[in-house]
């Protein structure tokens, strides 16, 4: 299986002459800026309302744990989009739209393939979790409430999503990529600063390692297809089925489980041997071995197409 990195070249080449080191750091701070103002004046404003609301406070933890703390942790992303659009207007000189592909549009085809792909492997990978341990309940929200929320928790997490995708892979990457030709660079610290957001305090060190196997062997996939397509909307649309299936069908998380239809053994909980850990490990990588195949394998039907001038209305 051979990519054509024809359509990445013409992606990494689009920045103009104001994408330099030193302002790409400096839009990344302003990233950092807006994501961080927002998220304080959601938290407090989502904070003061969940205390008016409750005959008695829970604390900050109880707070994040509730269904209007996910809501409004979701909703804290905006400043990414926020941060970004002041870079690329302000700093860069360029639309935010450039950041979205050679075309600069999503590939709503790509995105349509990475969703049901990501869905695909997630209820693979689902299985071999229930086979490896059992412990499956019924979440706390009953049928007609997650029917009511499915659609705004969907729109929630197309924010995130998208947000991080347009930072991760589309900000960062292509800026570093038209800056440096090794993809150790412009490949790796992305990936690499995507996954070390997903650290987790309250868990073991085994577990944390898995899950940080595990999404740094996603963080490559997505890079692996936006390489071979020069466009987002593949990477956004896996992004999207992966986190869809964790906030809305089976949690493995004890704080963001109040919208899921069914709640498996929380990661950050006790009890999970070293065994344990690499099994984890492994499901998450071969499922993310498996979602390559899925999107790049030739005669896949859900192989994403490349974003070539000659072929860009197939994109």
């Amino acid at each position: 299986m051979t990519i054509d990195p024809a359509a990445f070249e013409r992606y990494r080449h689009s920045p103009n002459a104001r994408t330099t080191l030193p302002r790409l750091l400096l839009g990344t701070g302003i990233v950092v800026f807006f994501w961080a103002a927002i998220t304080v004046a959601v938290l407090v404003g989502g904070t003061y309302a969940f205390f008016a609301w409750q005959a008695a406070p829970s604390g900050m933890q109880g707070f994040l744990a509730s269904p209007l703390g996910i809501l409004t942790a979701l909703v804290s992303f905006a400043g990414i989009w926020i941060g970004l659009w002041v870079a690329m207007r302000w700093l860069h000189g360029e639309k935010l739209s450039a950041l979205l592909g050679n075309r600069r549009r999503v590939s709503w085809s790509g995105f349509v393939k990475g969703l049901i792909a990501v869905l695909i492997t997630s209820f693979i990978s689902e299985i071999l979790l229930y086979l490896l341990q059992p412990q499956i309940a019924r979440g706390p929200i009953s049928l007609s409430s997650w029917l009511l929320f499915a659609i705004p928790i969907a729109a929630l997490t197309l924010l995130q999503t998208s947000s991080e995708e347009l930072l991760f892979r589309g900000y960062l990457l292509r800026g570093l990529a038209s800056r440096f030709k090794s993809p150790f660079v412009w490949a790796l610290l992305p990936a690499l600063l995507f996954t070390s957001l997903h650290w987790s305090a309250s868990s073991s060190p085994a577990i944390n390692a898995c899950v940080l196997a595990s999404i740094a062997a996603f963080a490559l996939l997505l890079t692996l297809v936006v390489y071979a397509t020069g466009n987002l909307g593949g990477a956004l649309g896996a992004h999207l089925g992966n986190n869809l299936t964790g906030f809305l069908l089976i949690s493995h998380q004890e704080s963001y489980n109040s919208f899921a239809l069914f709640n498996a053994r929380p990661l950050e909980g006790p009890g999970w041997a070293t065994s344990d850990a690499v099994l984890i490990a492994f499901i998450g990588i071969a499922c993310s071995l498996l979602t390559i195949v899925l999107l790049l394998y030739p005669r896949s039907p859900l192989k994403v197409a490349a974003e070539l001038p000659d072929r860009a209305s197939t994109a």
